[in-house]
């Protein structure tokens, strides 16, 4: 799982009132290098939870150097890049914040299944 991908999931278990964002816990974390496209990377900030890509970048790794601000500058958009498209958590899973429901991540994919007695209704 893309860590570009864990910032547009949300857990809809019953009980999560907002079940964002999502913890992440990493047993297994690979990186794979892929091109820098700077302007993929500037449309995505504008509709990325930056905060959230902070709490996930920092889980996945010890040293994260995302700075605590957004800018344009091309060494803060290499940083970002790195950890939306090349950091991969291949096995763990992902935490809801509200419930502690657990998604697991096998495989590089996360499974959001819900059982049955854990859909909402009337």
């Amino acid at each position: 799982m893309r860590l570009v991908t864990h910032n547009f999931l949300r857990s809809n278990v019953k009980g999560a009132t907002t079940g964002y964002p999502l913890v992440v816990e990493a047993s297994q974390v690979t990186t794979e290098e892929c091109e820098f496209q700077r302007e993929l990377v500037l449309r995505l900030l504008k509709k990325l939870d930056y905060g959230a890509l902070l709490v996930a970048a920092s889980a996945v790794e010890k040293d994260c150097d995302l700075p605590p601000e957004k800018s344009d500058d091309d060494d803060f958009l290499r940083k970002v890049h790195h950890f939306l498209f090349e950091v991969h958590v291949v096995e763990g899973a992902l935490l809801c914040p509200d419930t502690r429901r657990r998604y697991p991540i096998a495989n590089g994919i996360p499974n959001m299944l819900l059982h049955e007695d854990e859909l909402g209704g009337d």
